[in-house]
């Protein structure tokens, strides 16, 4: 008998995961749902937890082989190069581990996980009232003359910065979605002129922005383009300080 730890996961296409998916996928029973396995701590009665890592996954590799457990693989090399890697096919970051230390639960100075920050400009296509409260907006990305769905970001908002965001989407609601594939959202839909600039984790299989923060609210191409104070393309960020790193990611 063993005791492993690792993860339960959903494998997209490209490999990489997708949280949201996964919780669908916990509602029934699924075949999709993989576990990748990463520690070992107790065999057959041996407690292995003051075992080396490095002896620890040796173990492991063993036991799992033939099985449908994932291993999951360790890379010794420069740390900046790896996170780099990971961050640039999309990965939503790297947990770096002393090869020597031994097991402990929970949180400790063993490992430490970095997690990737990728940016991208969307357009807002709504807001969303919880309750008469406001409770975020919902973004798309362009695809030619269409807008596609890029996913809703809600968390971190003051009442300031809510409060001058919702001011200048008031003026821009419309009656239907923009987006180009009705979504199964209630919001309050807004011509699709303002942009932002979103800071987040990974996106999702659907290409939502996991992990979203919104960095900053930028002009519309229009406003921008006629500023004077402004004159570069793509456009540059609105220089309120208080609409700046509104958001923090979870």
């Amino acid at each position: 008998m063993a005791i492993l730890d690792g993860e339960i996961v959903v494998l997209a296409s490209d490999g990489t995961t997708d949280f949201s998916v996964l919780q669908n996928e916990l509602k029934g029973t699924s075949s999709k749902i993989v576990l990748v396995a990463f520690d070992l701590l107790y065999l057959n009665g041996r407690d292995l937890r003051r075992l080396p890592l490095v002896q620890r996954k040796a173990e492991l590799k063993k036991i799992i082989s033939g099985t449908d457990v994932q291993f999951s693989e360790s890379f010794e090399m420069e740390g900046r190069e790896m996170f780099a890697h990971a961050c640039k096919v999309g990965l939503e970051g790297v947990v770096s581990k002393i090869r020597d230390s031994v097991y402990n639960s929970g949180r400790g100075h063993n490992w430490v996980k970095t997690t990737c920050a990728q940016r991208e400009t969307l357009t807002i296509a709504g807001f969303a009232l919880d309750e008469g409260k406001w409770d975020g907006v919902y973004l798309g990305r362009r695809k030619g003359d269409d807008l596609i769905y890029a996913g809703k970001v809600d968390h971190g908002f003051d009442n300031t910065s809510a409060a001058e965001l919702r001011k200048r989407l008031e003026p821009l609601r419309r009656k239907t979605q923009p987006h180009a594939k009705r979504i199964a959202h209630k919001g309050i839909w807004v011509e699709p002129k303002l942009l932002a600039e979103i800071e987040y984790r990974a996106k999702s299989a659907e290409g939502g922005a996991k992990g979203g923060s919104l960095s900053s609210i930028l002009r519309t191409l229009q406003q921008f383009r006629q500023s004077r104070d402004c004159p570069c393309d793509p456009p540059c960020l609105v220089t309120r300080q208080r609409l700046m790193r509104i958001l923090v990611a979870p």
